[in-house]
């Protein structure tokens, strides 16, 4: 059977389509920039159309018998005359080509008037289910996983307010659900015998207050103080998100005029057709933080998804989502050979110390130390080996790719936590390369104003580290012969 996946740039449609190619289907994918594609991992495993669904999507119809229509716009004002000219121009096309079923992501609603965001995503789904495609239309609130915009805004406002501003609509009930129970839901209802609409959600009733304290609990965050505001308008309060967080208010408006309704499942007829156990939203917010907790800084910020965990950030993702991480990157051309500069980059540290301003790593390991923390006095096992696992000064050697690839976790005291990635490649036969990467994960307010406090000194830490090591490598012969 083969699919179209509409929004396959998408944060969903990025999503879908590998767990629909391991369910066994054929996957064609319709995007008006295939190049947001290349890099996926999945990408040579499907069909790729170049198209719009307000513009002739026949030929991207041919031969398909399922339609899952993952778009949504929110950046312009005029965002429900497109949604609605979209969807009957798609409804149309999937008609004339004898598709057999259209599957939709709506938004979960109460009955009776319905902010401008919810009203949309009501009128679309209608457009489906009057077409002549019987049309599985889900609905869902609050979508848990890294990504998702709703679960960025609430995970920004989390970790950034040690003390949150609160308006009334904060007290209003929400039925979250993971994004991995959304995925499963639009996977079987490929095949799914219906036209009509299903309410999604997870087994947790909450309010957004409950949402974002509960947050704070799992990510190890410190208690949360709240301020009721009652005169904070949605209008206003998409100006503080504006400016606390980086989702645009583009989006951030229609999300919260959308929280002003109560949002809660009024039938469950979806789990007795496809049933199956939905995940906690403790246990989303856990998996959705799972690959920084894990410590996965390359495959974390590599841009490469790792199949079967659909709640990590894909390369179609927009820049704000995924959570805050700070990076401070730097590269310089050495002559030295590749063999002689990995030579130095991996007898980095202890006696021979990290090639830039010496005081400032002493008085940063006497931070350290003075906080409990292990400091500098660590020192290195071996003057010239690596190995994963062991201790290097205030750092744990995470990963060691033997002439290419050095990367360190820090275990001094810091709020959050950081990695130091230095990386070795050949030039052609004429010298090598040397790139240099610091990461680092906030956590609560305090990791960002960490950061904001140490990156004056990066231009001298950092940036003296990549001059140094370049010029000790063409400098002197090998350690291991001298």
């Amino acid at each position: 059977m083969r699919c179209l996946v509409t929004g396959a740039t998408g944060y969903l449609g990025g999503r879908l389509v590998p767990r629909l190619l391991a369910a066994g289907y054929e996957v064609r994918c319709l995007v008006r920039s295939p190049s947001k594609l290349r890099d996926v991992p999945w990408a040579a495993d499907v069909e790729i159309v170049r198209g719009d669904v307000l513009g002739d999507v026949s030929e991207a119809m041919q031969d398909v018998e399922v339609v899952h229509y993952l778009v949504h716009s929110l950046r312009s004002s005029d965002f429900a005359d497109a949604d609605r000219a979209a969807a009957t121009n798609t409804a149309r096309a999937a008609s004339r080509a004898g598709v057999r079923r259209i599957v939709y992501l709506g938004g979960l609603h109460p009955a009776g008037p319905l902010s401008p965001h919810l009203a949309s995503r009501k009128e679309v789904g209608e457009v489906f289910l009057r077409s002549s495609v019987p049309a599985v239309v889900l609905q869902a609130a609050v979508i848990i996983g890294s990504g998702s915009a709703s679960f960025e805004m609430l995970r920004y406002l989390t970790e950034r307010l040690p003390v949150m501003v609160t308006p009334r609509w904060v007290h209003n009930r929400i039925q979250p659900i993971a994004v991995r129970d959304v995925l499963r839901y639009l996977v079987e209802a490929t095949t799914l015998d219906a036209n009509r609409t299903f309410d999604i959600g997870g087994p947790d009733v909450l309010t957004y207050l409950e949402m974002m304290l509960r947050y704070a609990r799992v990510a190890g965050l410190p208690k949360r103080r709240v301020l009721p505001v009652p005169v904070l308008t949605p209008a206003l309060s998409s100006h503080w998100v504006n400016l606390v967080t980086p989702v645009p208010r583009s989006i951030a408006r229609p999300l919260i005029e959308s929280l002003v309704h109560e949002v809660v499942c009024r039938e469950n007829d979806i789990r007795v057709l496809l049933p199956g156990e939905n995940v906690g939203y403790d246990r989303a917010v856990e998996l959705a933080l799972a690959k920084i907790r894990d410590a996965d800084v390359e495959t974390r910020w590599s841009g490469a998804s790792t199949p079967g965990v659909p709640s990590e950030p894909l390369p179609t993702d927009p820049d704000w989502s995924g959570g805050s991480v700070y990076t401070d990157e730097r590269e310089r051309h050495t002559q030295a050979t590749p063999e002689r500069l990995w030579e130095v980059v991996e007898g980095i540290g202890g006696e021979r110390g990290w090639y830039s301003f010496p005081l400032a790593w002493a008085i940063r390991g006497w931070l350290d130390r003075l906080v409990g923390g292990v400091g500098l006095r660590r020192g290195r096992r071996d003057p010239h080996r690596l190995h994963v696992g062991e201790a290097l000064d205030f750092w744990r050697v995470e990963e060691v790719e033997r002439g290419s690839l050095l990367r360190l976790r820090a275990e001094m005291k810091v709020p959050g936590k950081a990695w130091l990635e230095l990386r070795v490649a050949g030039s052609g036969g004429h010298g090598s390369t040397y790139r240099q990467r610091a990461v680092f994960v906030p956590k609560g307010l305090a990791g960002h104003l960490y950061w904001a406090v140490v990156w004056p000194f990066h231009g001298v830490v950092f940036g003296g580290m990549v001059r140094n090591i370049a010029f000790e490598a063409e400098l002197h012969k090998s350690f291991r012969k001298s």
